[in-house]
């Protein structure tokens, strides 16, 4: 199966760091390869992503007792093979997307065999991230296991100086998986599953509320269609199309192993009924 449960050696950032100027992808795990900073599409002060999503949940909100609600009722995952993925799913470093979105995609992506692909997505990663990081300070939501008590899938001290909402995990998974949908469009099902279970991969996890993965969504999704309007990005995304079709093309390209069972836990339904 394509799960690599790697350790988290990175703190995520708590303030609004990530900016356009350079990126630091400090939503958690990031190996030696994940270390280079990028420029992104747009300019700062260009788009404000606060004017656009939904407030963070407070007290008194019912989405705010939904949340504590679907915390609690996941922690029946803890120790089953969707917690397994929701471990691997922490590491953010760029080779682990690679991997984690090679069975989508249908062959196996590294960034030796795709740089064109990752320098793309992580220069649209700069702006999605610096988007996210704002919001976070501007309501700046505690983590839910800070009002209930819960096993987490990572380490509480990598998580504890920094804000749920939205979520930045979930930021940078669904942009790839927004991206990558462009490059294989064939393959759109598929990626985008495996986007929408790295969000939900978070609260799983315990790590985030499941209204901060939404909020993660949402706000990669705005920040991209502005980001699709920019000729830089359009250039970029037309040479890495051609790289894409290259390597899908090419018989030589390893193609991923366990991608059934990977698909079968991607398609596992982990919001927890809560009308009974």
């Amino acid at each position: 199966m394509n799960v690599h449960a790697l350790p988290v050696t990175r703190r995520p950032l708590r303030h609004a760091a990530i900016v356009v100027s350079g990126l630091l992808i400090a939503f958690g795990a990031g190996g030696v390869a994940a270390k280079k900073d990028y420029l992104g599409y747009l300019t700062p002060g260009e788009f404000d992503v606060t004017q656009v999503i939904e407030p963070a949940p407070r007290k008194g909100d019912p989405r705010y007792e939904t949340d504590r609600k679907i915390f609690r009722a996941t922690r029946k995952l803890v120790n089953t093979p969707r917690w397994q993925l929701a471990t691997n799913d922490v590491d953010t470093s760029r080779p682990a997307l690679m991997r984690d979105f090679s069975c989508a995609v249908g062959v196996a992506l590294t960034p030796e065999n795709a740089p064109l692909t990752l320098r793309l997505i992580s220069r649209a990663g700069a702006d999605t991230a610096a988007q996210t990081n704002i919001a976070k300070n501007v309501y700046r939501r505690a983590r839910p296991f800070h009002q209930d008590k819960g096993p987490v899938c990572q380490p509480v001290a990598q998580l504890a100086d920094s804000f749920d909402y939205p979520s930045g995990h979930t930021t940078w998974g669904w942009t790839w998986a927004l991206i990558l949908t462009e490059l294989a469009p064939d393959r759109a099902g598929p990626i985008l599953r495996r986007g929408r279970a790295y969000g939900d991969s978070r609260f799983v996890c315990g790590a985030h509320n499941e209204s901060a993965v939404e909020g993660g969504m949402l706000s990669a999704s705005a920040t991209m269609a502005l980001v699709r309007t920019k000729p830089a990005f359009q250039q970029d995304l037309a040479a890495a199309r051609d790289e894409i079709a290259r390597l899908r093309a090419d018989p030589a390209t390893p193609r991923p192993e366990g991608c059934a069972a990977e698909e079968a836990l991607v398609a596992q339904r982990v919001m927890p009924r809560l009308d009974r």
